[in-house]
């Protein structure tokens, strides 16, 4: 029986993501109407973290929301820490129209998450369009 490096699978999937269009939309019914609720990729960054953790099975679900991203971590035995660690999940203050931002942290002040300028995930120095850090949270498995 295999078991997964789930630390080393973790980084192989944050770097071969780079550049992907594949977390741009995502269509839901919204009041009987189907919706891109993704914005083609502007409003995708709990998507893609979630979507990411869920094929590794650090998560339970895949998540629109970063709220829901994170009671998800909380839930899956994620825990907070004081400073960020390769692989830790970056929460990143609500911006001015009041959406969060999440991503993974990669080591060297930088993260990846998906950007919503490029509409794709996009490596970026850790204090992402000038946003403070709200939260950092990391995994056993990644020790």
């Amino acid at each position: 029986m295999y078991q997964i490096d789930k630390k080393k699978s973790l980084f192989v999937l944050i770097k071969n993501s780079l550049g992907t269009k594949l977390f741009q939309s995502v269509y839901f019914f919204v009041n009987g109407k189907s919706k891109d609720i993704y914005q083609k990729g502007k409003l995708s960054c709990a998507f893609y973290v979630s979507t990411i953790l869920k094929i590794l099975g650090m998560i339970e679900s895949i998540h629109a929301t970063v709220e829901g991203t994170i009671k998800d971590l909380e839930k899956s035995g994620w825990y907070k820490i004081e400073k960020p660690k390769k692989g830790a999940i970056i929460v990143w203050e609500k911006s001015k129209d009041g959406h969060q931002h999440i991503g993974f942290y990669i080591g060297k002040n930088k993260a990846v998450s998906n950007s919503s300028f490029l509409r794709k995930p996009t490596i970026h120095f850790l204090n992402y369009n000038k946003r403070k850090i709200e939260a950092i949270y990391f995994h056993k498995d990644l020790e």
